[in-house]
């Protein structure tokens, strides 16, 4: 037998070597491949234009894994701190709003139980999921998971009424708890006895229809057209009128603009400046003499002023619950707790945490909880946010920590498969794939599996 030279032997080491790990590179190709394949879509040949915007869509994935993660961590954290301070107009008082002094300190009792403090947290701070444990979801989260359910079951990126009603009336409880309040509650018993959306928002069957509840329910639809807010707005606004009308309708959709533009942010500008030229971008959609639109403009000058922003949300307090300016009229109204869950109120407070946060997630958060009101909604608005700008990676160094990656949707909703539980890993390729389908049907664009991109046509 004629024996090889070491030299020899090394070389065909080597080569075996090299042909083992292309093998494995193929195999990961091949994993990855079928990974971002929507097994429901039909894939189009497409010829990009040299206008069209180039997105990734591995980083678009890591980047919708850290809007959810984002938004449970400052959902949780702002739930600390719901309705612990609405101010002393009405048969609710709750003396000093919280200050910036007030992070670390003990918790306080909220409207609805005056005698005992957040059972998710003694004191204010962070809530956070360790890795191995398990988000609960909540009303911020849960309708949005509904939402992408929808969408991607059906086979559309435009929802029908019947299919939302439809959606509602298998995943939410007829019975308490269910989650629900003011106008989506209306809007679900109006389902309940046949109603189809948008009549759930019409203000001659749902006088709720100016509460929050569109704000914290649609701002997904943003990212499910990267880049295209005219895309983006058309696949949200019956979602969005299924509960809301006017400037609560108008507000939900100054989310969704934002959410749209976060995919345009200038990676050459700081956080700061790209979330400040997307909330200017999106004010443009508010109409002139709205109440919405004058709210932005007046927290928008007092942040330009170097006013601190414990004083701007004291100011906004007096300004639009006390002297009811700008013709932002529920205290009038008599409504419980003030009209606490208004979408008025919740919108100057989310753009106090909003400017003042400055693109810091951590930072944003904090103000989002300590401002008042609805804490968790505003919170959640711009956690989810500023998770995607970030993406998974982002959010942890934010942290400092790696986190749960499982999500219970089962908390709140029913009728999901593997009794609820998901992973946001798996909920962020469920949003590609619904993209995928935008980019092809509504943008006319095109989807590369092979470089895994998508090419995004610019608004005609």
């Amino acid at each position: 037998m004629h024996r090889q030279s070491p030299s020899f032997i090394a070389c065909l080491l080597l080569v075996v070597s090299i042909s083992a790990c292309n093998s494995l590179k193929k195999a990961d190709s091949s994993k990855t491949s079928i990974f971002l394949r929507d097994p429901q879509l039909t894939y189009q040949s497409y010829r990009p234009k040299p206008t069209d915007r180039v997105l990734s869509r591995a980083s678009y994935h890591q980047k919708l894994y850290g809007f959810w993660l984002g938004q449970c961590i400052a959902n949780w954290t702002g739930l600390v701190t719901e309705m612990d301070k609405i101010g002393n107009i009405g048969e609710i008082k709750t003396g000093p709003f919280y200050t910036r002094a007030d992070w670390g300190k003990a918790d306080q009792p909220n409207i609805w139980d005056k005698t005992t403090v957040s059972k998710w947290s003694p004191t204010l701070d962070f809530v956070l999921e360790k890795e191995g444990g398990l988000w609960g979801a909540d009303d911020d989260t849960d309708i949005e998971y509904i939402y992408q359910a929808l969408l991607y079951g059906n086979k559309t990126s435009i929802l029908s009424g019947a299919q939302i009603r439809e959606g509602w009336l298998k995943h939410i409880k007829a019975e308490e708890e269910n989650f629900l309040w003011v106008s989506n509650q209306k809007a679900f018993d109006l389902m309940r006895t046949g109603m189809v959306p948008p009549a759930t928002s019409d203000p001659a069957n749902n006088p709720e229809y100016d509460m929050i509840d569109a704000q914290l329910t649609t701002e997904i639809f943003g990212f499910f057209a990267p880049t295209r807010p005219d895309v983006a707005l058309k696949m949200a606004q019956l979602p969005i009128q299924t509960t809301a009308r006017e400037n609560a309708q108008w507000i939900s959709e100054f989310y969704v603009i934002m959410y749209s533009l976060a995919s345009s942010a200038d990676p050459k500008k700081s956080s700061k400046e790209n979330l400040q030229w997307m909330a200017d971008e999106a004010r443009k959609h508010l109409p002139q003499n709205s109440y919405s639109a004058k709210m932005y403009d007046f927290v928008k000058s007092r942040y330009q002023a170097g006013v601190p922003w414990e004083q701007t949300r004291d100011e906004v307090y007096q300004r639009y619950q006390v002297e009811q300016a700008d013709g932002y009229t529920m205290t009038s109204q008599n409504r419980y707790c003030n009209a606490c869950f208004a979408a008025g109120i919740n919108f100057a407070s989310s753009i106090i945490s909003l400017l003042y946060g400055e693109g810091d997630l951590k930072e944003t958060i904090k103000i989002g909880a300590l401002a008042g009101w609805d804490s968790d909604n505003p919170t959640a608005t711009w956690g989810g946010l500023l998770g995607f700008m970030l993406g998974k990676e982002g959010v942890e160094k934010a942290f400092g920590r790696k986190f749960a990656n499982q999500f219970n949707i089962h908390r709140t909703r029913v009728g999901f498969p593997n009794n609820g539980i998901d992973t946001f890993d798996n909920m962020a390729k469920i949003g590609v794939f619904i993209v995928d389908r935008a980019v092809q049907e509504e943008m006319g664009g095109g989807v590369d599996l092979k470089k895994n991109r998508w090419y995004i046509p610019a608004k005609k």
